[in-house]
């Protein structure tokens, strides 16, 4: 049981968190500090824990969130994965090395000589690997040329993906048709998924791919699609290794009534120029054909341009659903502008993260393999996350950032007006939650890491996607969670 440490040597002065720029660089290595008993209000989180039916081990601190003085705490120190609360990390570094107005670019550029609509060139695809890219937004590029009278292309559209390096999944130990597990790379599209619908007619089962966003709903056929009666596995995924082509077999048992899903696609270059290819023809621009190329010709002339939202707007959406590929997209070119490298792997670019945190936000090297955490090999403990929460300042951007924790009734009451901010982490049973509690007396900042690895480890392929007694877990992980957060309130908020 720890109570009453202090998580920064000599603490964090209100102005010195204010801003992420100003981020501590003095040691952040624990000071100890006379016990005391828990206060009034508050109860201890071992009887809290004993108390409840979870199973599993539980990690957790709490902290003033202006001096990073601890308040309570459980196992602190011990490492455990933190799930997508990783993503809070990965917001502090992108910050730090972009900025929070940085905006990603996709661009349509041109070789050759525009003629009376007529292109005696090529076209080239250039993205910086926009995570928020759209079928919409490839329409606008698309406008964009078509208003400045083009027709034809008697060269190729080249595309250009190698701003970032190709990544085909984040973890290879996960399932290749989980959606949440996308491949990266320099043009990312639909956060590179398309889209299985199904549909019963009149002469019996329609099945189809496509690319829709908003009201455009361009067919996808580059994919292969194939419906097998079988009772498992319902998806399949297969890759010819020659041709790069991907496709899906689907069970018929599963395509009941209508529906539809998100699959995700690895060869995401083959996929944007498809999906391009279709939309310039819908306004009336023939290619001939379309090709990867490795850079774009420096005389290359700019035809159509449109930029991503802000950095900051897209790390609220990425922290309020948790979208894994904008985390390692932003982590990765992060990496890049720090260290001019390339092509780092996840693994090099999460371990800059890790090096570039330590001394700025938390104490020692966490272990990090991405910038997600949708990998379980990234691991960190709770007094470190706490610790980059602190130096971040309960005012600063990364507060305003995080969204309101969700409550039920019943918990709402126990909180009353106060105010907690979030992020929160699951894997199979690996739960996480982190963030700001704002009381009547002072913020506090916390992390809880709960996790049964030997039980994670022990799941086998086919119980990955429901694994057995999973939902109850992660219940009860949740309603320890929330029973710390008030008896935190009220002891020390």
């Amino acid at each position: 049981m720890i109570t009453r440490r202090g998580v920064l040597a000599g603490g964090i002065s209100t102005a010195a968190s204010a801003a992420y720029g100003q981020a501590p660089l003095s040691s952040l290595v624990p000071m100890p500090r006379p016990t005391a008993p828990t206060p009034a209000g508050a109860t201890g989180l071992e009887t809290l824990i004993a108390a409840s039916p979870y199973q599993g081990t539980v990690a957790a601190v709490v902290a003033d969130a202006r001096t990073g003085e601890i308040l309570q705490g459980h196992n602190a120190s011990t490492n455990l994965p933190p799930a997508s609360t990783m993503k809070v990390l990965t917001t502090l570094y992108a910050l730090d090395a972009l900025g929070a107005g940085y905006r990603f670019a996709t661009r349509v550029l041109a070789t050759g000589n525009l003629r009376n609509g007529r292109l005696e060139g090529d076209l080239w695809l250039y993205g910086e690997g926009d995570p928020h890219l759209d079928t919409t937004g490839l329409a606008t590029l698309v406008t964009g040329l078509r208003d400045i009278g083009l027709r034809e292309v008697t060269g190729a559209l080249h595309l250009v993906d190698t701003s970032l390096p190709s990544i085909p999944l984040i973890d290879v130990t996960q399932a290749d048709y989980a959606g949440y597990n996308p491949a990266i790379s320099g043009l990312n599209l639909n956060f590179n998924r398309v889209y299985l619908a199904w549909e019963q007619g009149a002469n019996g089962l329609q099945v189809g791919l496509d690319a829709r966003a908003d009201d455009l709903r361009p067919a996808v056929l580059g994919i292969g699609l194939s419906v097998v009666d079988r009772a498992a596995p319902v998806l399949d995924y297969r890759a010819e290794t020659a041709t790069a082509r991907e496709g899906w077999s689907v069970a018929r048992s599963a395509l009941t009534g209508d529906g539809g899903r998100w699959l995700p696609v690895r060869n995401t270059a083959a996929y944007v120029g498809e999906v391009f290819a279709s939309l310039a023809r819908s306004s009336g621009i023939v290619l001939s054909r379309v090709q990867r190329a490795t850079a774009v010709p420096s005389e290359a002339v700019v035809l159509s341009e449109i930029s991503s939202a802000p950095l900051d707007a897209m790390l609220r959406s990425m922290l309020r659903y948790s979208t894994n590929l904008t985390a390692e997209v932003v982590g990765l070119r992060a990496t890049q502008t720090l260290t001019g490298a390339a092509n780092p792997s996840l693994r090099q670019s999460a371990d800059h993260m890790a090096a570039r945190l330590e001394g700025r936000y938390v104490s020692g090297r966490a272990e990090l393999y991405d910038h997600s955490g949708l990998q379980d090999s990234s691991q960190m403990t709770p007094v470190q996350m706490v610790q980059a929460l602190v130096a971040a300042g309960p005012r600063g951007r990364l507060r305003n950032l995080l969204r309101a924790h969700r409550v039920n009734d019943e918990m709402q009451a126990q909180i009353g007006t106060a105010e907690i901010v979030t992020k929160t982490g699951t894997l199979n049973f690996v739960s996480t939650l982190t963030g700001y509690i704002e009381g009547p007396n002072r913020p506090l900042a916390f992390a809880i890491f709960n996790a049964d690895l030997p039980r994670r480890a022990a799941l086998g392929p086919d119980e990955r996607d429901r694994p057995p007694g999973g939902r109850t877990w992660i219940g009860r992980a949740r309603t320890l969670q929330n029973d710390m957060l008030v008896s935190w309130l009220r002891g020390f908020g």
